[in-house]
This record gives structure tokens, C-alpha cells and sequence, in this order.
């Protein structure tokens, strides 16, 4: 079994514990990559073009007789219309509202993917590859103190993690912020920040001291899924988690 340091908010080791069993799994990239897809398959909501789109025009033919081609026409000029193959026609095969976008996973896939991905958070290759930022010397996934759920202040989450070496991975994730390229600028989704450091708590406090940090989730054990272990369906992120929460962890495998 392997054995981390639980960290204290002064950044010091305060003890040494056993990681629960659920960190002993498999690291299965296959089977998250699948759960991933799955879980963002699940949440694409539906869209489709109006059924009757392209067909509101006064249109008729000019029929046989007078050297033209006999498609639909503006009854008020001699543009075409209507038709799928002729400029200004409907679309021949639009997106439709009934296609079905959900996707299914086996119930013990699932269960598979989420503890491979909690595993990955300990195997520090994996979190290098990642890209995030952290001191060498610490142990993988990050234990810290109970009191750290305490924090009303985003300051002070910002000390905590100064102290113990991993604030240089949300310095990252701010300076790799920028603006999306394409037309979701005008839709709401102007910027794109990587994801940096994962925190699980047993307490909704952290929720508001820590959202405004860059790249930065906060999330309870019980709600934990593999988009928070593994963004884009890679595994491997820098995951700070309280002594409380791995109990709670450590319960559930």
C-alpha cells in the first residue's frame, strides 16, 4: 500500500498515512477514455433545424415548354426555391430534434473508470504529463489537515498552497488563459482556462473561497465523477484531498 504525507495548513507533514485500496487500481486510460466520452455524450442537449424551414415561400413551377429547368420558383421572380438542390433551397438533410445523442456504459465500466482515475491522481508520471506544476519533494494526491475545510477566504487558500508548493500550477492555469478561437466567442464562451488543481472536501466552504482561482473545481466525494478526475478523459490531475473526504473515499470502493 502506498503512503502519503497528510499536510497541515503551515505547510509542514504532520503525519504519514495508508491511502484506502481504492488507489491500488488498475490505471485503465482505455476504460476513462470511454467513461468520459460517454458522460459528455449524455450531456449534449438536443438541437435541430424548424420543420418547416425553407418551405415558407409562394412557389411554383414554370413547366414544360420553355427552355428552363422546372424546379420550384418565387412566384414573384424567377429565383428558385424550395427544392434541396438549388441555391436559396431548404437543406436537403438538416439535424433533426428526435436523433437520440445518449450513450450507455456497463454499471461496473463506470465504477472501473471512476477509481482508475482516483488511482491516477497518486502515479506522479501521469500528473507530470499532465502539465501541472508542483514541488518535487510532496507526495501524490495531496492530504491535507481537516482544518483546511474551514477556509472562508480565497487569500488564505492561496497561502495554504503557496506553503506547500502547488500554487505554481493555478499561476499556469492563469497564464494559459485566452480566448477561444471559432464562433463560440460571440456565445457565451469567450475564454478557455486549463484545468489545474482538483479539491475534494466534505464541506461546502471551499466551494466559495476557492471558485475564482483559475482552473481550479472543488467537489464533495459523494459527487465526485470522471470529469473532475480526468478532464478531456486523461488521467492524472493534481487532486488535493481532506483527511475526511479520503475516509469517505476510502468508503465507497
Amino acid at each position: 500500500m502506498v503512503k502519503v504525507n497528510v499536510y497541515s495548513l503551515d505547510g509542514s507533514t504532520r503525519e504519514e498515512i495508508t491511502l484506502p485500496s481504492v488507489f491500488s487500481t488498475v490505471y485503465r486510460p482505455d476504460i476513462i477514455h470511454k467513461s468520459f466520452n460517454v458522460l459528455r455524450a449524455n450531456k449534449r442537449q438536443p438541437y435541430g433545424a424548424s420543420p418547416i424551414a425553407g418551405l415558407r415561400h409562394a412557389t411554383a413551377s414554370v413547366g414544360k415548354g420553355r427552355g428552363m429547368s422546372r424546379v420550384p420558383r418565387l412566384t414573384q421572380g424567377r429565383q428558385a426555391a424550395l427544392a434541396p438542390c438549388v441555391v436559396g433551397g431548404r437543406r436537403a438533410h438538416p439535424p433533426k430534434v428526435e436523433k437520440k445523442w445518449k450513450e450507455k456504459i456497463n454499471k461496473k465500466e463506470k465504477i472501473l473508470a471512476r477509481n482508475s482515475a482516483l488511482a491516477a491522481t497518486s502515479i506522479r508520471e501521469l500528473v507530470i504529463n499532465r502539465g501541472h506544476k508542483f514541488k518535487s519533494d510532496i507526495t501524490l494526491p495531496v492530504i491535507i489537515e481537516d482544518s483546511f475545510e474551514e477556509i472562508n477566504k480565497t487569500k488564505e487558500v492561496i497561502k495554504v498552497f503557496e506553503k506547500i508548493g502547488i500554487y505554481d500550477d493555478i499561476i499556469r492555469a492563469k497564464n494559459g488563459t485566452h480566448i477561444r478561437a471559432g464562433i463560440g466567442k460571440l456565445r457565451g464562451r469567450r475564454y478557455k482556462t486549463p484545468k489545474s488543481i482538483l479539491i475534494i472536501a466534505s464541506k461546502d466552504n471551499l466551494l466559495k473561497s476557492s471558485r475564482n482561482l483559475p482552473g481550479v473545481d472543488v467537489v464533495k466525494p459523494e459527487q465526485l465523477n470522471i470529469e473532475h478526475l480526468a478532464p478531456g478523459g486523461i488521467g492524472g490531475r493534481l487532486t488535493v484531498i481532506t483527511k475526511s473526504a479520503l475516509e469517505l473515499l476510502g468508503g465507497k470502493n
